[in-house]
């Protein structure tokens, strides 16, 4: 080129201007454009058009903008190349003003300026834009090719209108990779997740080619379902068609096995990963988060910081926050968070470390220091952050707090019917019921509706959905019969239903039988109908799962010598053998009025003789069973002086009736002497209020 001076002819620039494209040479493509500007040389459209690609792919966006507002001439390729530029690096305002620059100057948009400009109408003000866009489209007669249908739908599938996007799917006369996987990824991601799985299915039958990022579009879908056995034969069908397992890929099979109960497989494909990015370390953390497992996400996080090959973000933290809240890792948990706010891993503290530390002092009964916590953030608290304290304040039966945080999250969120629920519940507990009508009066006065609690579990590969006291299913007879079977089994083995879950002012036995009619239950039911003796029982619930239901799982779990998997919004509860792997930490829940009196009378020191003690007798200490004095020398006790402890009557009479029912007395001495000595305490109150 310095030889040649100011012979180079356009075939000599562009070779040099593409080898350095190529090779992404800074230094040497801005020498061959100073050589243009020295020899005067004037570049064809073509060739300016080149240098404006050179700059980009180097960073230098302002460099390229130059060169185009530089340009005497500008064709749709230039403006486009601009365009695209803009939107690939997320200017997307800048894109879109020089989108109307190009349809001021006159020129013709074609399908790539198109295409390229639909994605970068995101948001709400972008889809509106986006709407114009696909106006344009019509009017230029672009709507049915390839590109431009593929960036239509999938600009209205983010911006959450997928039933616009699949009638732009419908209408396009041919389909390719992209636009599948566009339409599935948007049902995906709204949570649509029988849709993408069904559209999948249909595809597939059309004899559509899939890639990877169709099948991790599909991985989701499964991943919202719970779907495992669905989720191995995708797994099994990638693996047979050799697709390759890129990062994307693998990070989806994680989150897949994470969410559908089997964690163990999620970690055989961390472990089986040549390369992990941050998202890799995220969702497996994520994965033992949910599943409660506060131990392995700390071991695995000490690991990620071993390895030092990736560092941690704020969602890396943000899980093990949540792992160490879930786990009943408090003290771990609140060092992390100081660790963070004292700057050591290099993230600073955002709403969501806030928040899983709220969490974690609700979920331990701290809630006076966690309602103070919120007051010294350094945020405006957000609604979940509320939110958080409120769901405490309601399995503690905190009434004071409680009050106070859901009226603050009325004013913030009125349309949220989560809120009215959760705080119509605590006053239910608390059994002031003309509260509770209070709230559900302003419910239907502000029009607010309940989402409504359904459970899946999935048998034979096909998906079923139970309802509260369900009246859909063709098997709803059966199932109601056989959820009465097991609450009668159950109840032998000390099982007794937790009336304070049944949210209605009606009498126990009208409680008993709505508790009955709980979607877990029913799905649970079916469950056990469906499958074969020793196969796991996996059930999946769209709101959190309340205390008599998981109550219920345990002791069926321990009946039928079944593994229950119970996956709720918040996690998972793995129950083998009647023991869960929560630890009964999520469903710590107070005494009621009259347990609490109960629990003074046999613990306090200050209420008088101990309960082991036979009332009216001083308790002697090392054990001694017999408290009535020794009878005179010469006489022998009588029977009616061999007074016992209620705690050792209570097992000689469950042993003997054991006896005789057949029943297992080591399962109902606790549960049958707790609920004996609450009948008798009631009725002492009774008493004692008819007397004044």
């Amino acid at each position: 080129m310095a030889i040649r001076g100011p012979e180079m002819v356009f075939a000599g620039y562009v070779a040099l201007l593409d080898e350095c494209v190529e090779k992404r040479a800074l230094r040497e493509g801005q020498r061959v454009h100073a050589h243009m500007i020295k020899t005067c040389y004037l570049p064809p459209v073509y060739l300016w058009t080149r240098l404006m690609v050179f700059y980009t792919k180097n960073g230098l966006l302002g460099d390229a903008r130059r060169v185009l507002d530089e340009m005497p001439l500008r064709n749709v390729v230039s403006w486009t190349a601009m365009i695209s530029a803009y939107s690939q690096k997320g200017y997307a305002s800048e894109a879109l003003d020089l989108f109307q620059q190009m349809l001021r100057s006159e020129t013709e948009p074609n399908e790539f300026t198109f295409a390229t400009i639909l994605a970068t109408c995101t948001g709400a003000s972008g889809f509106q834009l986006g709407r114009q866009v696909h106006s344009l489209v019509i009017k230029n007669n672009y709507e049915s090719q390839i590109f431009v249908g593929s960036s239509l739908l999938d600009m209205y599938a983010k911006a959450g209108k997928i039933h616009e996007a699949r009638e732009v799917f419908e209408c396009l006369p041919e389909r390719d990779v992209v636009s599948c996987t566009a339409i599935i990824s948007g049902y995906a991601q709204l949570g649509m997740d029988e849709e993408a799985i069904e559209l999948f299915s249909r595809l597939q039958r059309e004899g559509m080619d899939s890639n990877y990022v169709t099948y991790a579009s599909v991985l989701t879908a499964l991943s919202g379902l719970a779907a495992l056995n669905h989720g191995r034969q995708v797994h099994g069908h990638v693996l047979r068609r050799e697709v390759p397992f890129y990062v994307v890929l693998q990070n989806s099979l994680i989150d897949m096995y994470s969410k559908c109960g089997s964690v163990t497989y999620a970690r055989r494909v961390f472990d089986s990963m040549s390369e992990r990015t941050v998202i890799s370390w995220n969702a497996m953390l994520m994965g033992y988060s949910k599943h409660g497992i506060g131990r392995q996400v700390v071991e695995l996080f000490e690991l990620m910081r071993k390895e030092k090959k990736v560092a941690p973000d704020s969602v890396t933290l943000l899980a093990v926050l949540s792992g160490c809240s879930h786990g009943g890792l408090e003290e771990r948990g609140l060092q992390l968070f100081h660790e963070i706010i004292n700057g050591e891993h290099g993230v600073q503290p955002e709403m969501g470390h806030y928040g899983c530390v709220i969490d974690m002092l609700g979920r331990a009964g701290q809630l006076q220091e966690a309602f103070e916590h919120i007051q010294r953030m350094p945020f405006e608290p957000t609604p979940a952050i509320w939110g958080s304290l409120l769901g405490a304040c309601r399995v503690h039966s905190n009434v004071d707090i409680g009050e106070l945080v859901g009226h603050k999250l009325l004013e913030l969120e009125p349309e949220n019917a989560g809120n009215y629920v959760i705080l119509s519940n605590l006053y239910a507990t608390a059994g002031r019921w003309e509260d509770v009508r209070n709230v559900r009066h302003l419910m239907k006065e502000k029009a607010v509706i309940k989402e409504p609690g359904r459970s899946w579990v999935e048998l034979d590969q096909v998906l079923h959905t139970f309802h509260a006291s369900d009246r859909l299913h063709p098997r709803r007879g059966e199932v109601f019969e056989k959820v009465k079977d097991l609450a009668l089994k159950i109840k032998a083995l000390g099982y007794v239903p937790d009336l304070s879950c049944a949210f209605h002012d009606v009498d126990d036995e009208q409680k008993e039988k709505i508790l009955l009619g709980h979607s877990e239950k029913l799905a649970l039911a079916f469950g056990l109908m469906g499958s074969a003796e020793g196969v796991p029982v996996r059930v999946i619930k769209n709101l959190r799962i309340c205390v008599d239901c998981h109550n219920f799982a345990k002791f069926v779990s321990k009946l039928y010598a079944r593994e229950i998997s119970l996956r709720d919004k918040n996690r998972f509860h793995h129950i083998v053998n009647g023991i869960c792997t929560c630890g009964d930490y999520w469903a710590a829940k107070p005494l009621t009025t009259a347990a609490a009196a109960l629990r003074r009378r046999l613990f306090s020191s200050s209420s008088g003789p101990s309960r082991w003690a036979t009332p009216g007798h001083e308790e002697r200490p090392k054990g001694y069973l017999f408290n009535r004095p020794p009878p005179p020398p010469g006489q022998a006790r009588k029977w009616e002086d061999w007074e016992l402890p209620c705690y050792v009557t209570s097992f000689l009479t469950i042993v003997i009736l054991g006896v005789g029912l057949n029943a297992k007395p080591d399962l109902t001495i606790e549960t049958w002497a707790h609920q004996k000595a609450l009948e008798r305490l009631q009725m002492e109150q009774q008493q004692m209020s008819e007397s004044d």
